[in-house]
């Protein structure tokens, strides 16, 4: 059940270009997290009063933590770049609907794109509890992040650079395609086109794929419709709020090509 929270920082670094990754403690919403869902986090300014969705990347029930990455990209988020540790925040969470892990999976792969790798850390735990063998594709411009932890986890991890810097060089669906991955599952995280395009590699592998959406979103509660996506042609109802009905779909439940 979701709640209002207020926590305290411990950590909140840059791990690379504009990324931060963010622990507070939030107890209440950490013991119930699943993969997939997110937090509203509340800044507490005039200026700045819609609150903004962060993903959950993992958590740590026992101590009370949760464990954010983000990308800085406007006035919101330079302002959370800048609180220091020991700082208060409040967040609302946990919310939406998170990945489902189906009784049998034997094997999976997860593909997140740049900060879209964030929320499939805490999956990947979940499904090494189920028992699930993994692998693990990332892509980025330059440089990867988050490696050291998919692979703490005992995860088989693959890296796509579109500089070449690391890893394979192109994006994260040609390196798919190049080692021809066959899952039992496909989940996913991250831009919309590597959604689009893992949906229609998905397909012609016959292949469930689960996507976990990046949508602006002002309540997270499902009343402004601010982050509204169009269901797939001849689905009902038309439309779906990716805050309450999402943000984790099918990926022939959603147009993605947009």
């Amino acid at each position: 059940m979701k709640q209002m929270e207020s926590g305290i920082i411990l950590k909140n670094d840059e791990i690379s270009d504009r990324i931060f990754a963010m622990t507070i403690k939030l107890p209440g919403i950490a013991g119930q997290c699943m993969s997939g869902q997110f937090v509203m986090i509340y800044l507490d300014r005039g200026d700045m009063l819609l609150p903004r969705p962060i993903s959950i990347c993992d958590t740590d029930k026992s101590s009370g933590l949760i464990h954010l990455v983000y990308h800085v990209v406007g006035g919101g988020t330079e302002h959370l770049a800048g609180l220091k540790p020991g700082a208060s925040l409040r967040a609302l969470g946990p919310l939406g609907n998170g990945f489902t892990i189906k009784d049998g999976l034997k094997n999976a792969a997860l593909v997140g794109g740049a900060v879209g790798a964030a929320p499939l850390l805490l999956l990947l735990r979940e499904l090494s509890g189920h028992g699930v063998r993994t692998s693990v594709f990332l892509g980025f411009r330059d440089a990867s992040f988050l490696g050291k932890e998919f692979k703490a986890l005992g995860a088989d991890v693959h890296i796509a650079t579109d500089s070449g810097k690391e890893g394979f060089h192109g994006n994260v669906i040609d390196l798919l395609r190049e080692q021809n991955s066959a899952p039992d599952e496909f989940f996913a995280c991250g831009p919309k086109p590597m959604l689009y395009h893992l949906a229609r590699y998905a397909k012609e592998k016959n292949i469930p794929c689960q996507v976990c959406l990046e949508e602006r979103m002002a309540c997270g509660l499902g009343a402004c419709l601010g982050c509204v996506a169009k269901s797939a042609p001849g689905l009902e109802p038309e439309t779906i709020k990716v805050c309450c009905e999402g943000p984790v779909l099918y990926s022939d439940a959603v147009m993605l090509d947009e």
